[in-house]
């Protein structure tokens, strides 16, 4: 039988198992620290460490002459170079046994380690190791069961339990991934759709609303109905829930699900527009989220909403100088159809401020080009209504290990929002991320709002860390670490 080439959604990560007995034919790995005067810490394997000339350093992997054994660096031990480690290591056991060897290795973690080091060590790998490729040749071996080693017995259950947390999570990522680097011949809006509804049928506690083009015409859903009409590919509104017994806090999550994005009548320069679809990055990472919510079942409740829409060229596609109206009333001046996102975010904000009234609303896009002049590609724009909220997120973010910056949203370019001809104007003059986010904020009613502008971290075009290239799933554990620091 003929294999697809299309991957499994979601990818298989490798399998990670924490024990105290070594596995007797497994290669292995041992970790080692970097101290405060540079040198690698005194212990067992400095002199080896000395002799291979290896320094430590987060993410440098030595391999020992004539042995299947490696020593690799974890830096001074923060988080981050854990992570590294991990991905270093698994993408150089990937070689080992694409030559034929063991697909089993086993890592022997600094003395001291403790069970969040596991952790961070395991995502890293998982997520280090993720590939994405449109085949139908059978994959290469890879490594298939990553062995950390426990001190000892006593040891293993709370290494265990950080590592299952740390597997849930990095699942999330390599979904928003797989999501992201789907070809676009692929994913039209009614795929996306049915991903979603699939994942909530086999998840307990998450429930599954697909709402099409005639109910989104009967609600008045214009930004959307606007930008997906030019398509052949019609949009969907997806609506996720999870609604534990209990859960005293409700977050909103609404995430840009533009498929592919050709800019629309003010039509994207060719060279890079291949990269548009993953332009749904913050759509895939809500879907992510909310999965791995309801999976690792936590007390809040979450309602997640996702406009899927495919921005095309055609007779019926709208045009610069139209006049949109949004669910709920709001009327906005179109000026360029390339400023897509903001108008299916606004339908998707106004409606689920109305119908939920949710505790706090967060937003996810990959919505202006100008973060990425303003952070650069490996940082977030954080803009937010409210303090508290601002600083879940960046903690959120610490515990995920991504970065967010929060910019300002300051009052004398409010004005700039407002329209000629309409209620409001799609795109005000001024800096561009600023005022995109005060167009979104006039959806939201005054609820605690935070929006998150990925178009910087959401795409990456060589590895780093735990990141491999195309879409990176940023923000998807941020999401659900803000969820858990509700509960």
């Amino acid at each position: 039988m003929a294999r697809t080439p299309l991957p499994t959604v979601p990818t298989r990560l490798l399998d990670v198992e924490v024990a105290a007995v070594p596995r007797p034919s497994a290669p292995l790995a041992t970790v080692i620290r970097r101290g405060a005067d540079g040198a690698v810490v005194a212990g067992p394997h400095a002199e080896l460490a000395e002799e291979l000339g290896a320094t430590g350093k987060a993410g440098e992997v030595h391999a020992v002459p004539g042995a299947r054994r490696w020593l690799v660096g974890v830096g001074d031990g923060d988080p981050g170079s854990y992570r590294a480690a991990g991905a270093a290591f698994v993408r150089v056991a990937d070689a080992v046994v694409a030559a034929g060897r063991s697909r089993a290795v086993q890592v022997e973690l600094p003395a001291g380690a403790d069970a969040g080091d596991y952790a961070e060590f395991a995502t890293g790998a998982m997520l280090g190791g993720y590939r994405f490729r449109v085949t139908a040749r059978e994959p290469e071996p890879r490594v298939r069961t990553l062995r950390l080693l426990a001190p000892d017995e006593a040891a293993v259950p709370a290494r265990t339990g950080a590592v299952d947390r740390a597997r849930r999570l990095a699942a999330a990522t390599a979904l928003a991934r797989d999501l992201a680097n789907m070809p676009s011949n692929v994913k039209n809006p009614e795929w996306l759709a049915n991903v979603a509804r699939r994942l909530a049928g086999d998840t307990p506690g998450l429930t599954a609303t697909i709402r099409d083009r005639r109910w989104l015409a009967e609600q008045g859903f214009g930004g959307m109905l606007a930008v997906g009409g030019g398509s052949a590919s019609p949009p969907r509104l997806i609506e996720l829930r999870y609604q534990p017994r209990g859960a005293a806090a409700h977050l909103l999550l609404v995430g840009k699900g533009i498929s592919f994005d050709t800019g629309g009548i003010s039509v994207k320069p060719a060279e890079g527009m291949h990269l548009m679809r993953t332009d749904m990055a913050g759509g895939g990472a809500v879907i992510a989220a909310v999965w791995t919510i309801a999976a690792l079942r936590l007390g809040v409740r979450v309602t997640a909403l996702v406009p899927a829409a495919e921005n095309h060229v055609s007779g019926s596609a709208y045009r610069p100088g139209d006049v949109v109206r949004h669910y709920g009333g709001t009327t906005t001046q179109v000026q360029n159809t390339d400023a897509e996102g903001r108008m299916v975010l606004a339908d998707a904000l106004a409606y689920g401020v109305r119908r939920f009234r949710p505790d706090a609303v967060v937003d996810v896009a990959t919505l202006t080009g100008a973060m990425k002049v303003s952070l650069g590609l490996r940082t977030g724009g954080l803009f937010a209504t409210d303090d508290t909220l601002a600083d879940r997120v960046r903690a959120a973010g610490e515990r995920a290990g991504e970065a967010w910056w929060r910019m300002p949203l300051p009052d004398d370019l409010a004005e700039q929002v407002r329209g000629e001809i309409a209620d409001v104007r799609q795109t005000p003059p001024g800096p561009g991320g600023i005022t995109a986010a005060l167009f979104l904020r006039e959806f939201t009613d005054g609820l605690p709002w935070a929006h998150l502008d990925i178009a910087g971290p959401a795409r990456a075009e060589k590895p780093y860390a735990e990141v491999v290239p195309g879409g990176t799933g940023f923000a998807a554990r941020t999401l659900v670490e803000l969820a858990a620091g509700y509960t």
